[in-house]
Formats: structure tokens, C-alpha cells, sequence
């Protein structure tokens, strides 16, 4: 079987070539795209009977990946968000194949073809203040890893970091002295400085003078001293949640993640006062135009600019049914 129809072949050159040589792409896409094509070689083993690895590239098509998307949705539950980040990926790696094997174009184009899934946008969720404040005092600070928890979160709330820049962070990322920030590097390889508040700024200046566990560890270890994994920031996450929502009861009913402390600073920004393009360069997104979903979201800076107008008079009036079939049918 000959390279440019071995999908193996093309698929590792995909990752090795492409994404982590020409492009440079960040350690979270490459997770991002493995991840997708580990099930989707097992979706395809399951259905063909064939070794991922004596695949070729004429048994992978539209209906399959399509197949492949659904039952994702079906099985694992996956949100209609979650299914187009998987196909972002498999496009990803066609649009590489189309170069790689022309003599494929037909079937390749087909697959590129499959469009996104189109899905409700619900408003951004986000926490008020008072919720925030029960969310702070949720760790218990005479633990190692309640402080560790409180630093965290604080900073989180405060800088509105990506739940991967949060946890790439070393100590030489952070500077607690005069003009205290924390650097980053986001999206796209993007790099951005954070300033600190000075509450911030202290409670980090603590925290860097605890003992480390390991040598080299990032800033926020796990007990071992290692790097904490996503998982294990959603664990404590939800972990103090549960402690929050009994001094704070609105919490309950709020599924809180590492996203919604971010929707959280870029809301309390947007209350202050502070221009789009600014958040947008806080937050590190690549256009000004993704900033404005917070405004959609924002109901008081609505009823501000309701507040502003005069708005058109109207009177009640009183329904009056007609005809009782009608009124029937205008019922259904």
C-alpha cells in the first residue's frame, strides 16, 4: 500500500509535519486532535473490522465521518459545540490530505463538505459578586491545597486565564513586584501580559513562598508536584462549589467550570466601565467581535440604555374571542 493512500502514513504526518512543525500548534490543539482520531479509529475499527493501522484512505468518507459524528452525539452524549470542534479536526487533517494525495480530491472534497452542526447560543453564564465571594472562602487556607485552591481561583476570577494557560503556568511567569502581571501564552501561540490587583498580588506573593514539592513544578502543582490536568482543576472546582452553595444558594443551580470564572472577569470588566476592544485584548481573543457575546449577555447594561429612552406608550386591552371554532384554531 502506497503512502499517499495509507491513512497511518498520512495521519502521522499530519501531526508531525503539519501541526507540530509548519504550524507550531499549541500542546492543547494536538490533545484536542488526537483525542478526535483515537475515536474515530475506534469507531471505524468497530464498524469495518479493520486495523487502524491497515486503514486506507478510500475507507474513510463522508457517510463514515458523518456516521462517525452521530454516534458521538448519540452514545457519548457530546454537545452540538463538541461535534464541530471533532469535525474542525477532521477537516483539519483532509485539507493536509489534499495535498498530499490529489488523486483523492473527489472523496476528500466530500468530506470537507460536511458542514458544521448548527446549535442554540444560549447567554454566557457567569457569577455575581456575591457568588464569587463564596467561592473564595470555599477552601479551607490552613491546607496546603486549600491554599494552593484560594490562589488559584483568585487568580482565574481576577485575569480571566484559560483553564490551559492556567495550568501551563511556571513560577517565572509570574511577577509579584512593582507592576505585578502573570505572562501567558494563549491562542495561537499569542503572547500577553495580565496585571495583578493587589489583592492578587499578595496572595500569590504568599503563595510562591510555600515549599515546593518538586523541582521545576508549575505554579499550580498537584500533590506530587506535577502539572495539574483539566481534570483535576474541574475536581476541585466543583469541590468547592459544593462547600460555596451552602453560604451562597444561587450557586446550586449553576454548573460552574473554569470558563464561566473567565465569562466572570470579562462581565465584571464589561459593568465597569471597560471598552470591548480592551477585554478582548485581556482575554487574549482574536477579534473584538468575540467580546460580544458579554454584551449580549449583560441585562444591565440593556436596561441602562432602556433607561436613557422614552419609550412609546401603550394601554391594556382585553381579548375578545370570535367565533368559537376560531378561537379553536387560533389556540393550537
Amino acid at each position: 500500500m502506497s503512502g499517499q493512500s495509507n491513512f497511518g502514513v498520512l495521519l502521522e504526518r499530519f501531526f508531525t509535519q503539519r501541526l507540530m512543525q509548519q504550524r507550531q500548534a499549541s500542546a492543547h490543539t494536538i490533545a484536542s486532535y488526537r483525542d478526535t482520531f483515537k475515536m474515530l479509529l475506534q469507531f471505524v475499527h468497530k464498524h469495518l473490522g479493520k486495523a487502524p493501522s491497515a486503514l486506507a484512505l478510500d475507507d474513510i468518507d463522508a457517510p463514515l465521518v458523518m456516521a462517525f459524528l452521530d454516534d458521538a452525539e448519540r452514545t457519548r452524549g457530546i454537545t452540538a459545540r463538541t461535534r464541530n470542534l471533532r469535525l474542525t479536526a477532521v477537516h483539519s487533517f483532509f485539507r493536509y490530505v489534499a495535498f498530499e494525495a490529489p488523486t483523492h480530491s473527489a472523496r476528500i472534497q466530500r468530506v470537507l463538505a460536511i458542514p458544521a452542526k448548527r446549535f442554540t447560543r444560549a447567554l454566557v453564564p457567569f457569577l455575581s459578586r456575591q457568588e464569587v465571594d463564596a467561592l473564595l472562602a470555599a477552601p479551607d487556607q490552613q491546607t496546603w491545597s486549600g491554599r494552593r485552591d484560594h490562589a488559584l481561583i483568585l487568580l482565574a476570577v481576577q485575569t480571566g486565564l484559560r483553564l490551559s494557560e492556567l495550568t501551563s503556568l511556571r513560577l517565572d511567569d509570574l511577577h509579584v513586584g512593582v507592576g505585578a502581571h502573570v505572562r501567558v501564552i494563549g491562542k495561537g501561540r499569542k503572547e500577553r501580559c495580565t496585571p495583578l490587583s493587589k489583592n492578587t498580588q499578595a496572595v500569590l506573593a504568599a503563595w510562591v513562598r510555600e515549599p515546593p514539592l518538586a523541582e521545576n513544578q508549575p505554579l499550580f502543582p498537584n500533590a506530587r508536584g506535577g502539572r495539574l490536568s483539566s481534570h483535576g482543576v474541574h475536581y476541585l472546582l466543583n469541590k468547592h462549589i459544593m462547600t460555596a452553595t451552602a453560604k451562597c444558594p444561587s450557586l446550586k443551580n449553576k454548573r460552574v467550570s473554569p470558563h464561566v470564572l473567565r465569562h466572570t472577569t470579562a462581565m465584571d470588566l464589561l459593568q465597569e466601565g471597560v471598552d470591548p476592544s480592551t477585554i478582548a485584548l485581556w482575554l487574549g481573543h482574536e477579534s473584538v467581535e468575540t467580546t460580544q457575546i458579554y454584551l449580549d449577555a449583560n441585562l444591565a447594561i440593556k436596561q441602562a440604555a432602556l433607561d436613557k429612552t422614552t419609550p412609546p406608550e401603550g394601554t391594556p386591552g382585553r381579548y375578545q374571542p370570535d367565533d368559537r371554532l376560531l378561537a379553536f384554531l387560533k389556540g393550537l
